[in-house]
């Protein structure tokens, strides 16, 4: 079923994907297409990953959506420093700032994660901005979804959660176990494999004291999916379902650039179970030369042609599931939501006419 792209005075533009044998909701149709899902998402990366965000997010919704038309609204945070082509970008793509949100009406938002630029979340920039989103998420939403660093502000914001640092980065994929029977994990698998990229976590003791719900876990990764139900149900992702199959290999290749062109002190750390065997090879080959010869010059040489064609997402059906369980409690509730307004309206009108 469609999503549609809310451009504001340019109208409505269809996003679509070619559809893919092999994932389960893209297979899957129906012939009702009467429930409408407006949706906002609160895109806050960076310039460089502006357009990748917007293309994950708009798959996953377009296969998780079946048998829904979803409208799908951008919004950018005004404190979020933008180059002269990110500003372009928003201006074409036609982003409402955060600022638009108090006037608006939406069922449900995302909030993606960004690249810190502090070690207190208090001191970023952009801090009491995406507070104030949180705010009138909670109090506006049926259900918002958190992605990554939005989940550590979040839960700062509302209980004083602090994330941990690791001691070394949560990168790579990582199968977590189900906890629980949560309806938002309907349909997934026993255990789930998901992408994570971070340096900090939230762990599950400082979690459960208060009274947020864990749904996925790992002794290796730590807790990546939990919810809160505020007046609003908070979903909390610390992974990201949303990844493509290269997204993590852009990331390691940027950190090898870093690290050549001195940006860091340390080669990075390969993504865990990503890669297979002749590209772990090659790519260890490739960092024993950028160890001995540190040249920013040596990324020509970097084998990215070759590995994009091993990397599959093999998350992406789970990730669907995930998402399309969360656009139906979102339908389910926003029916709840009518009937009940239509109940005090019926009520209201019965007492003024027994007048």
């Amino acid at each position: 079923m469609p999503v549609w792209l809310d451009r504001g005075a340019l109208g409505c533009r269809l996003f679509a994907v070619e559809p893919r044998s092999n994932d389960k909701a893209s297979s899957r149709h129906s012939g009702d297409n009467a429930d409408w899902i407006e949706l906002g998402l609160l895109n806050n990366m960076s310039d460089s990953a502006l357009e990748q965000t917007e293309r994950q997010i708009l798959r996953l919704l377009h296969d998780a959506a079946e048998g829904l038309s979803i409208r799908l609204r951008l919004y950018a945070l005004p404190a979020v420093s933008r180059g002269e082509w990110g500003q372009k970008h928003l201006a074409r793509l036609h982003y409402y700032s955060a600022n638009d949100l108090w006037n608006s009406d939406l069922d449900g938002l995302i909030i993606t994660g960004a690249e810190p630029r502090t070690e207190d979340l208090t001191q970023e920039a952009y801090w009491h901005e995406l507070v104030e989103t949180f705010d009138w998420a909670n109090e506006n939403t049926i259900s918002s979804v958190m992605s990554c660093l939005a989940v550590h502000a979040a839960v700062l914001h509302f209980d004083g959660i602090d994330r941990t640092s690791l001691e070394q980065k949560c990168f790579g994929l990582f199968k977590f176990e189900k906890v629980g029977n949560n309806p938002l994990l309907e349909g997934t698998q026993k255990r789930l494999l998901m992408p994570h990229s971070r340096l900090n976590e939230i762990t599950e003791g400082a979690l459960v004291p208060c009274n947020y719900e864990i749904l996925t876990k790992s002794e290796v990764a730590g807790v990546d999916t939990f919810v809160k139900k505020k007046r609003s149900l908070f979903v909390f992702f610390q992974g990201h379902p949303e990844y493509e199959p290269w997204t993590l290999l852009g990331e390691y290749r940027r950190d090898i650039g870093r690290y050549l062109s001195g940006e860091r002190d340390t080669y990075p750390l390969m993504p865990q179970a990503y890669f297979d065997a002749d590209s772990t090879l090659a790519l260890t080959e490739f960092r024993d030369r950028a160890i001995a010869k540190r040249q920013i010059e040596l990324m020509t040489t970097f084998p990215t042609d070759r590995l994009v064609g091993t990397l599959k997402d093999h998350w992406h059906t789970d990730a669907v599931q995930l998402y399309h369980n969360w656009l139906q409690q979102l339908v389910a509730r926003k029916s709840d939501r009518s009937r009940s307004v239509r109940a005090s309206m019926i009520e209201a009108a019965s007492e003024r006419s027994g007048r």
